[in-house]
């Protein structure tokens, strides 16, 4: 991971940061390719107007990629004032295994830190055990009274941290 850099996403990438984001879902049964969700996380240029679309880089090639959101813009969903939400985090398929969704999260959580704000939630399927792993490594806790369900098929669990304590 030497050359592995988080940066804002170029308006030139968008177009492969939704190719990006719709593999890795697809390849974990997430998503059906060109309907619901799927046509949601291919639109990463909404997603760069309306939040902070964030990617790693390993030299020239897009590994991963998160979008950053604050409450009360389009992309929130769980958030409140004061506190930062991230969504859609995605690891390419074959740069799985590299750590890169957790250098993702933390650019995260020190984005949250630059801005003031000390509180970052999400919202996640309870079948992405990977991501879970994630949140929980760095000391995401479970928020029960914020899961929500976009459809009936679609349980969300909420997570959050407060920055106040110790992540790993």
């Amino acid at each position: 991971m030497s050359d592995l850099i988080v940066r804002a996403a170029g308006p030139d990438e968008f177009a492969a940061v939704g190719e990006l984001t719709v593999a890795a879902y697809l390849e974990l049964g997430f998503v059906t390719p060109g309907v619901g969700y799927a046509v949601e996380l291919a639109d990463s240029a909404s997603r760069a107007r309306d939040g902070e679309l964030l990617v790693a880089a390993d030299g020239d090639q897009l590994v991963g990629t998160v979008t950053v959101c604050r409450p009360g813009t389009p992309l929130a969903e769980i958030s409140r004032p004061g506190e930062l939400e991230f969504r859609m985090l995605a690891v390419a398929p074959a740069a799985r295994g590299r750590g890169i969704g957790r250098l993702l999260v933390r650019s995260v959580l020190d984005r949250a830190t630059a801005l003031g704000i000390r509180h970052v939630v999400l919202s996640s399927r309870a079948d992405m055990l990977a991501a879970a792993s994630i949140y929980a490594g760095l000391g995401f806790t479970r928020l029960p009274d914020r899961d929500w369900q976009p459809n009936p098929a679609v349980p969300l669990l909420a997570y959050g941290l407060d920055l106040d304590g110790p992540a790993t």
